[in-house]
């Protein structure tokens, strides 16, 4: 938006005062403003379901769905009676005042021209964004009691009390912390959180071998996880964008459009340094490693967007996705936590690494300047203890809250119910995705008749006529399967060499296998797949008439590369065919001339 155009929209939109009120201004234009940001803060809870729900197993989506949405509800009348009084009442350094509905005064919080309940909805979609960190990094093995329990206590006074530190006028304030949209405050804290309960949690069940080694557990809907992702990338636009808290002022305005641009550069930066550093360490592109750099380029860039440059942003995102890879690596190999969506990497690690980096890149142009910019190691080092301090005191009290719900209701779901699925055992729910089935369905539909009996003397149908019972004496045909195992890309010529060699019936099968080699080692999210059995296509031939031979070597030409996993062929001797149809045996059999 240009500054005249700007100053055309606030002629028309005047600011009001409320009535009663001789002190307050309020400004359409910022409520608006906030409000919008709100509105698309909130719908982040969509996108983190969708990506939490695609990169976990199906048996799991509903209870996943189900988290998200109750950690939102939950948090909501949580922060109104208790956190947002922590959070921004005005007590000491390190601590608000209990104000239960939100009734003291906060002008001394709320920024230029906005109420205070468009603020307070503003915090709070901030605040349950917190809490659904923990979700995705705890998912697939944690009881759902105890979840909306720690849940309502991130909510309640884990995230409020760091908060007031940073946002509500506490001792980091103070000090001149900058975490402008919430690398720190918001992302940090949840991913503290998570990585606590992913760690008192363990792994789930089957996610290490005996000799400790990581085993890839792949999620089950990568299309609803790039979903969620393109969601969150969408709504960080709020997120970020709507932090300045207003946009009556042409400063305002600018640095809204710097933060657009940051925010969205650093992500696409961060994605293209992930997919390069995926391609060089595991041969191939990782698909949801690069779609995690996504959301590390957010997180990390949310507490300086408004402080750096352009190029700032762009080194930034190279670090972000270059450190995600190895994050996600180092917690599943060698810290041995299981964070099924890499939540920790993604909102932990990111999250402090924006902050501290923020100290660098800063320009100065709404904090101090970074190192980078010669402002010399003051704010870094003020970046630096934010962190360390914030992270200490969300570990220790979430801590404490897990060691209790571990003694007293439970943390984990029995080794049955995560087998079985927490759909199942959590909420009686026997699939998430009814009518469409994530695997063969054994059910049969209730009919009237009798179930056919099938005896040796069953005649055939009255409308077709066996014509003739070959006996398999000296002299009567041969018939010879021959079974063809080869690489699904190479079926279609096969399929077309045996048409023209005149074969005219086939059976073919999905099928997996492996050879000598034991398959090729492919990688997920860093992690192994074990690939010893690789996908490949079956192709089963009965022949008679056409020489064997003739179908050994046309198969042979067609599927020839030279390269491992050409396939194999198997002949079989068969001893005899029956047309279930008409009756039909031997060669006969293999006949379809009316």
């Amino acid at each position: 938006m240009t500054a005249g155009l700007y100053k055309i929209l606030r002629a028309a939109v005047p600011a009001i005062t409320l009535k009663g009120s001789t002190t307050m201004t309020y400004s359409s234009v910022n409520t608006i403003w906030v409000l919008l940001g709100a509105a698309l803060v909130f719908f982040m809870q969509a996108g983190f379901s969708m990506c939490e729900a695609g990169f976990t197993r199906a048996k799991n989506t509903g209870n996943i769905l189900m988290k998200n949405l109750m950690d939102f509800c939950i948090g909501t009348p949580a922060f109104w009676l208790v956190g947002f009084g922590i959070m921004f009442g005005s007590g000491t350094a390190l601590f608000g005042r209990i104000d239960p509905f939100i009734l003291g005064d906060y002008s001394h919080i709320l920024p230029a021209g906005v109420p205070l309940w468009a603020f307070a909805i503003f915090q709070t979609v901030f605040c349950a964004t917190s809490a659904t960190i923990v979700s995705g990094a705890m998912a697939e093995r944690t009881k759902f009691s105890a979840y909306c329990i720690y849940s309502l206590c991130i909510s309640l006074f884990i995230y409020p009390v760091s908060g007031h530190w940073i946002w509500g006028g506490g001792w980091l304030s103070a000090l001149g912390f900058h975490d402008f949209a919430g690398s720190t405050c918001v992302h940090m804290v949840g991913g503290v959180c998570a990585c606590i309960g992913a760690a008192i949690l363990g792994p789930r069940i089957g996610k290490y071998g005996r000799d400790g080694k990581p085993k890839a557990i792949l999620g089950h809907n990568l299309t609803a996880a790039a979903l969620g992702v393109f969601i969150l990338w969408f709504c960080w636009f709020g997120f970020n964008g709507a932090s300045t808290v207003g946009m009556d002022s042409d400063e305002l305005v600018v640095s809204a459009g710097l933060v657009f641009f940051n925010t969205n550069l650093c992500a696409a930066v961060a994605c293209c340094t992930t997919l390069i550093t995926t391609w060089i360490r595991y041969k191939k592109p990782d698909v949801s490693m690069t779609y995690n750099a996504a959301l590390a380029g957010l997180v990390g860039i949310t507490a300086g967007c408004d402080a750096v440059s352009p190029a700032g942003a762009a080194v930034m995102g190279l670090c972000f996705g270059f450190v995600i890879v190895f994050s996600v690596e180092f917690f599943d190999k060698v810290a041995k936590i299981d964070d099924p969506v890499g939540a920790i990497s993604v909102h932990g690690i990111c999250g402090a690494l924006g902050t501290i980096l923020t100290g660098f890149f800063a320009t100065g142009v709404s904090t101090e300047k970074g190192v980078f910019y010669g402002g010399g190691f003051r704010f870094l080092g003020v970046q630096a203890l934010g962190v360390v301090t914030v992270a200490a005191y969300v570990a220790l009290v979430i801590t404490i809250v897990f060691f209790i719900l571990k003694k007293t209701v439970g943390l984990r779901a029995d080794p049955a119910d995560e087998i079985q699925g927490l759909d199942v055992s959590e909420h009686g729910l026997l699939t998430a995705y009814a009518g469409f089935a994530m695997s063969p369905d054994t059910a049969s539909m209730e009919s009237d008749s009798a179930p056919v009996v099938v005896t040796g003397d069953a005649p055939p149908a009255e409308a077709v006529t066996v014509k003739r019972v070959p006996s398999f004496e000296e002299g009567t045909p041969k018939f010879t399967k021959v079974e063809i195992i080869c690489k699904e890309s190479r079926f279609e010529a096969l399929k077309n060499a045996m048409t023209d060699l005149g074969i005219t019936g086939m059976t073919v099968s999905h099928v997996l296998g492996c050879g000598q080699q034991k398959g090729r080692t492919e990688y997920y999210r860093g992690i192994a797949v074990e690939a010893t059995l690789l996908p490949k296509v079956q192709v089963d031939i009965v022949v008679s008439k056409i020489p064997v031979r003739s179908v050994i070597e046309t198969a042979k030409k067609v599927l020839y590369t030279g390269h491992i996993g050409d396939g194999k062929i198997f002949v079989y001797d068969v001893e005899n065919i029956v047309k279930v149809r008409t009756g039909e045996e031997g060669y006969d059999a293999l006949q379809d001339v009316e």
